[in-house]
């Protein structure tokens, strides 16, 4: 028996079913984890984020037999679709000033409606957002998708959807997208000090390659680094109304 997670779901006030729903996993599963069974690396990360407390609190074992990592790394996933959609979605909800959306296409984000609530309800909340997407016609857009092995003509029209998706967005106040024409070395969500940077593989495609899961602090440079890329390509893209004239 797990008695750490259990007391933590105790004074989370939460339910075996509740966390199941939240990371789309069966109720058995919570059951078993509950029992003791531990489980994977991306499911432990979202539990813990969910119940508020360290992973290492619910499953000391695991953090005693992992490398230890700089202060500034959260987690590291093999690949952006094991990233659960409860931590996107809790990510972008915890900024409290800014959130920054750097991607040729972000496809998986603007397909998810609740995502969409999330980023309009922050920016009348107060909270500044910048969205910049690659130009679908320009020729970074082309080589990424040839690169990717799905071509170029398929990573244009992939930008073009989500420019679609996302304008209704840019009659909220506080939310802005432009679009840019840069060589992506990789893709950079961030919130605040909280930074998602989904890795660029040759010949790999987005969702098959790492995310690394950084915060900013004041001895480790690597997320003010990805900030800062953030913002050269930010203020060289073109808002999306100079574009269309």
């Amino acid at each position: 028996m797990n008695e750490n997670l259990r007391h933590a779901l105790i004074r989370a006030r939460l339910q075996p079913v509740d966390i199941a729903a939240r990371l789309a996993v069966d109720p058995k599963t919570v059951a078993r984890w509950i029992s003791g069974r531990i489980p994977y690396p991306r499911h432990r990360l979202a539990v813990a984020d969910l119940l508020g407390v360290d992973e290492g609190e619910l499953w000391p074992e695991q953090a005693e037999g992992r490398r230890i990592l700089p202060g500034e790394i959260k987690a590291v996933y093999p690949h952006r679709w094991a990233v659960p959609a409860e931590t996107w979605r809790g990510f972008f909800q915890a900024a409290e000033k800014e959130i920054g959306i750097l991607v040729y296409s972000g496809l998986f984000l603007a397909e998810d409606a609740g995502l969409l609530r999330v980023l309009t309800e922050q920016a009348r909340a107060g909270v500044r957002v910048r969205i910049a997407l690659g130009d679908p016609d320009s020729p970074q857009v082309a080589a990424r998708g040839v690169e990717e092995g799905i071509g170029g003509d398929v990573m244009a029209a992939r930008a073009r959807n989500a420019l679609a998706l996302y304008r209704p967005l840019q009659d909220v106040d506080g939310i802005e997208v432009r679009l840019h024409r840069t060589v992506l070395y990789n893709s950079i969500y961030h919130a605040d000090d909280g930074l998602l940077v989904n890795l660029h593989a040759y010949g790999t495609r987005a969702p098959e390659a790492p995310v690394i899961y950084l915060t900013r602090t004041e001895t480790d440079n690597a997320a003010a680094t990805y900030l800062d890329s953030f913002e050269r390509v930010w203020n060289e893209a073109e808002t999306t109304s100079t574009h269309q004239a």
